[in-house]
Formats: structure tokens, C-alpha cells, sequence
């Protein structure tokens, strides 16, 4: 398949899209409402959309609703390097002043939900709040990919191997659609699978993986998260997460999602020591925005009115 625009990602609707500096780089956004700031992060392989139901949701409910695209997709710029947590956490937390705004409640998907943890841990002081859906704390996962051979690590094995290969991972996602449909059919629930909104879904991250370089940029976080294990940085890393998280985190996680199983995530609360909240959502797999977005927005704005 060809290279595609990034035009392809400014959906239009309700929300205006806007492109802030922040960390050194341009990221884009799409807004909507006025009101308490929410961040919503979105992980591999999508970008920005998977959040539009909760944009509505969340400005209909007094919310200033910010949804970026992470470095590296969508409209967002796409540098050679910085795709490491603490660098793609770094871009969140400067980009929360870059909007005029103190704080904000961090709500993360996949690889978003990740970077909420991490914003917890390391900027507190720009996070009101959090809630993550499917992701486990990132000390949590890491363990149960080392000591759960046979469920976390086997769920694990597309970053811990196909991703690893320079070029091999690249190909897969831009060949052409099927790649990303066996991931979505592996870690989506089955009340989403094949209805109109999930073939919408596959069509339209498709389209976005095909801009260039958002393959090989979306690939490079799971290859430094792997590849960084021995060296200095991914230590340090690992030590500034055990850091008792301080902000209120709610947790989001389907009871069907193949990629972060439901048993990994769930041992996320022992690094909390604000209010915690666990909520398994039923015939959901790994994308709870939109398998369920009805009840997803209605504990976002349950969550963001705690404070």
C-alpha cells in the first residue's frame, strides 16, 4: 500500500483540531467543551478517534476533552527518536500548560494508558486524576511477562517478537489490512467483532498506519521497552515506577482482552496508594472505548466529577 496523507486522520465532527507545541514537538489534538481539562491517550494501533464518542460525552458533560496523537501518529510530528516512556509521558505533561490548563484528569488506552501511569509516577503535579483502560501498571506487566509463560508472555509474544525485527514489523502493518485485523479479532471481545463500528474501526487505523513513518515510530516504543531492560535507562525506569502512585486511578479492563489479560492487570492496585478503583467490564476486550463506549463515558464523567 502507498504512503497516505495525514489529512486522513482529521475527521471532522463536533471537535476542532488543533496542533499544539509541547516537549519540542508539534502534537496534534482534537477538542471539544469548556470546562475541568480530561487527556485522552490512545494506544497501538490507533490514534485520536478511538476517543470521538467520549469527546461528545465527555463536552456534553461540562469537559474541556482533549484527544491527542501521540508522537509518531496520526498529525503529530514523527522525530527519529523519543519513543520511550518517560520521554512520550514528558510530551503529555508540557503539553497540559501548552493549553493554558494546571491539571488535567489522564485517561489512557493501550500505550496511553501506560503513559497515564507514568504521568502518575513521574508529573504528578499536572495529574488530578487517572483511569486506564486495558493497561496494567507497567511494573506489573513486566513482571507477568517474565513469570506467566503461558498467559501475559504468550498474550505478549506479537511486541516480544515480531516487533523486535527491524523492517519484519513495518511490513506487517502496512502490507495491507490483514495484520491488524488478526490483532483486533485476538484482543477485541466478542460483542464488537464484525459489527459495522469494528469494520469501521480496522478501515480507518489502517488507512492511519499507512501515513508515513507512523509504523515504524508506533513499533519503537515497544522495541525500547524490551530492549531497554539491561541498560541504564530501562532500570531507571523500572525505579522511578515503584514509586507508590499518588493520584486517584481508576481501572478500566475488559474481561475478554487478549492483549493485557485481565489477570495481569488486575494486580495493578498494590501500586496505589490514593483511592483505587477496579471495574471489569464484561464481553469487553482490549479497547473499552469503543466496544462500550456508553458505559466507558459515563465512568469518565463519573471519575473526572470526583475532582
Amino acid at each position: 500500500m502507498t504512503d497516505t496523507d495525514e489529512s486522513v486522520v482529521l475527521v471532522e465532527g463536533p471537535w476542532i483540531h488543533r496542533t499544539i507545541r509541547a516537549n519540542g514537538i508539534a502534537l496534534h489534538i482534537a477538542e471539544l467543551g469548556t470546562g475541568p481539562l480530561v487527556v485522552l491517550l490512545h494506544g497501538m494501533p490507533t490514534f485520536w478517534w478511538t476517543w470521538s464518542r467520549q469527546l461528545i460525552d465527555l463536552a456534553d458533560a461540562g469537559f474541556r476533552a482533549v484527544a491527542v496523537d501521540l508522537r509518531g501518529y496520526g498529525a503529530s510530528d514523527k522525530p527519529p527518536r523519543g519513543y520511550d516512556a518517560t520521554t512520550l509521558a514528558a510530551d503529555i505533561a508540557q503539553l497540559i500548560p501548552a493549553l493554558g490548563e494546571q491539571d488535567a484528569v489522564i485517561v489512557g488506552n493501550d500505550v496511553g494508558g501506560l503513559l497515564a501511569w507514568t504521568m502518575a509516577a513521574h508529573s504528578p503535579q499536572v495529574v488530578r486524576r487517572i483511569a486506564v483502560l486495558g493497561a496494567a501498571h507497567p511494573l506489573r506487566l513486566r513482571r507477568s511477562i517474565f513469570t506467566d509463560r503461558t498467559g501475559q508472555r504468550h498474550a505478549s509474544a506479537y511486541a516480544l517478537r515480531k516487533f523486535q525485527v527491524p523492517r519484519y514489523g513495518e511490513r506487517l502493518l502496512t502490507r495491507d489490512d490483514v495484520f491488524l485485523r488478526q490483532l483486533f479479532d485476538t484482543w477485541a471481545g466478542p460483542r464488537w467483532r464484525g459489527t459495522p463500528d469494528y469494520v469501521e474501526a480496522i478501515a480507518r487505523y489502517t488507512e492511519a498506519m499507512q501515513i508515513h513513518p507512523v509504523a515504524h515510530c508506533s513499533l519503537e516504543f515497544f522495541r525500547w521497552a524490551v530492549r531497554s531492560l539491561p541498560r541504564p535507562d530501562g532500570r531507571r525506569y523500572a525505579a522511578s515506577m515503584r514509586v507508590p502512585i499518588q493520584r486517584p486511578v481508576l481501572q478500566l479492563h475488559g474481561d475478554f482482552d487478549g492483549c493485557v489479560l485481565p489477570s495481569t492487570a488486575q494486580g495493578s492496585g498494590r501500586h496505589v496508594v490514593a483511592d483505587y478503583e477496579w471495574r471489569l467490564m464484561t464481553g469487553v476486550g482490549h479497547f473499552p472505548q469503543q466496544e462500550a463506549p456508553e458505559r466507558v463515558s459515563e465512568e469518565l464523567i463519573r471519575w473526572a466529577k470526583l475532582g
